[in-house]
């Protein structure tokens, strides 16, 4: 260890991660990561568990004088979100992530770095190791499969975890404790389509949008960051009233919980109208940047002539298809009227891709209230199925409901009080947290979440402060200390 991050404090946190980095885990792809944690737990004489879908699971006994405070479930998931720019060739299942320290960041280059949620797993490994740190009975949850659907968590047992109280450290903001989580579901729309042979005397044109943010779809979503999938969207119904363009295919984002940042396409232009359906392009770039502003000051809309003899989508699919995704929702849809500034209920339109028979969409919703969960689920898929796409619903994943009476809540805002002279904020968050999950298997469980800042995830801007980690870790070993007893 003590390799580029070995230099910042704490020191063991920042090795694990490193180590954490060296090892390909993208969902479901998380097999090294989960040999380097389960070979940790073996060299430190730990108690190793696995469940039937692969969570580990290792336990610490107490440190002397500490064996009666109630055990304590650290928790955090094992695999990271693989995005990355278009111009990159990194390979998420092969490669090593290496990371770069830029002023109080460290980041990535052109990937996701996978602080989400590497820094809380490289955390809990610090605590499993450490020799000087107080601390009851420990618990530490490795879970598989989060950023996909939280799948490791709906997997768990009820009889897996004896802990009585959960910190988990999958939050990304310093000074703020989170006590509560959106549940979520996907909307999953398919168009079939006959395909046909491009007409004659027609340019094929390769349309991009770039440039774009993105970001995760729960914490970003109130941003006004821009959606590739719905620009490219309306400047398809756009041209093809102008110019009667076809469609040959439509592509855009990797995952359901991230704001797609870039989107192609495949059109055919009639010879004739091919210099003013460029010169269209141009106008329509220049208007979207105006209305995104300085929120997306790198977005952009290319064209190249291509030479292709892919087919085209009928006429009929494509004007359904145009018409849904230009009228489908995008964005937030409800504000809390309990918690300032949070956003209550949401909707992402995230991936499209095309084959050769059909046009497949996923879309997410959000919400802290079940009821608007399934509400907004229900509003997207009304208009695809206006539309004559295949509908159906996906994920489903409980939210999180707060506790403000949390006993664990008030030890750590008197932390705060007594090591900083002020309050936490208290918040909940509009993104699924495993926690959500979890609670509903361990009802008596109490719990908070918490973690160092880090921005931009689920991109390839994502970035963790620094300072923060240092303040993490901080509060991380005050509160062992000052769990209760049984």
């Amino acid at each position: 260890m003590g390799g580029i991050l070995g230099h910042l404090k704490p020191v063991d946190l920042w090795n694990h991660f490193e180590e954490i980095c060296k090892r390909p885990h993208p969902s479901k792809k998380e097999e090294k990561l989960v040999e380097y944690v389960v070979g940790f737990g073996k060299k430190n004489n730990l108690e190793v568990l696995k469940d039937d879908f692969g969570n580990v699971l290792i336990k610490k006994p107490a440190t002397p004088g500490k064996e009666n405070l109630k055990t304590v479930v650290l928790q955090g998931h094992l695999d990271m979100v693989p995005e990355k720019n278009s111009d990159s060739s990194f390979n998420f299942e092969k490669d090593s992530i290496l990371p770069q320290i830029e002023g109080d960041w460290v980041k990535a280059a052109g990937t996701t770095l996978g602080a989400d949620n590497g820094i809380g797993l490289a955390a809990a490994l610090a605590v499993l190791e450490s020799k000087d740190i107080e601390h009851g009975p420990i618990e530490a949850l490795f879970t598989l499969d989060e950023e996909t659907g939280m799948f490791g968590a709906n997997a768990l047992k009820p009889d897996f975890l004896k802990g009585e109280i959960m910190l988990n450290m999958d939050s990304e903001e310093d000074g703020a404790l989170y006590i509560g989580c959106a549940g979520g579901k996907n909307t999953l729309a398919k168009f079939y389509y006959t395909p046909k042979d491009a007409p004659a005397k027609t340019i094929a044109y390769e349309i991009t949008v770039s440039g774009l943010k993105g970001g995760h779809s729960g914490l970003d979503i109130h941003m006004g960051k821009g959606n590739a999938i719905k620009i490219l969207a309306r400047l398809l119904w756009e041209m093809g009233k102008k110019y009667g363009i076809r469609l040959s295919k439509i592509n855009a984002g990797s995952k359901h919980n991230a704001i797609p940042r870039e989107s192609f396409s495949l059109v055919y232009v009639k010879e004739k109208l091919a210099e003013e359906f460029v010169e269209s392009l141009l106008e329509f770039n220049n208007i979207i940047k105006n209305e995104l502003g300085s929120v997306e000051p790198n977005f952009k809309i290319t064209a190249k002539p291509v030479k292709s003899k892919a087919k085209v989508i009928d006429t009929i699919t494509t004007a359904n298809l145009l018409k849904a995704l230009y009228a489908v929702p995008h964005g937030v849809l409800k504000m809390s009227a309990d918690i300032q500034g949070l956003v209550e209920t949401s909707t992402n339109l995230a991936v499209i891709t095309t084959t050769s028979k059909a046009v497949s969409i996923i879309t997410s919703q959000r919400s802290s209230v079940d009821s608007e969960k399934n509400d907004a689920a229900n509003t997207v898929a009304c208009v695809f199925e206006l539309a004559k796409a295949e509908v159906k619903h996906g994920d489903d994943y409980p939210g999180w409901k707060p506790d403000i009476n949390s006993p664990v809540l008030g030890i750590m805002i008197n932390l705060f009080k007594t090591k900083y002279g002020k309050e936490p904020e208290i918040k909940a968050i509009h993104a699924g947290l495993e926690t959500g999950i979890i609670k509903e298997k361990y009802p008596n469980m109490d719990m908070i979440s918490f973690g160092p800042t880090i921005m931009g995830a689920h991109s390839p801007d994502e970035r963790v402060q620094i300072s923060t980690v240092v303040k993490f870790w901080d509060i991380l070993v005050d509160v062992l200390k000052n769990i209760p007893q049984k």
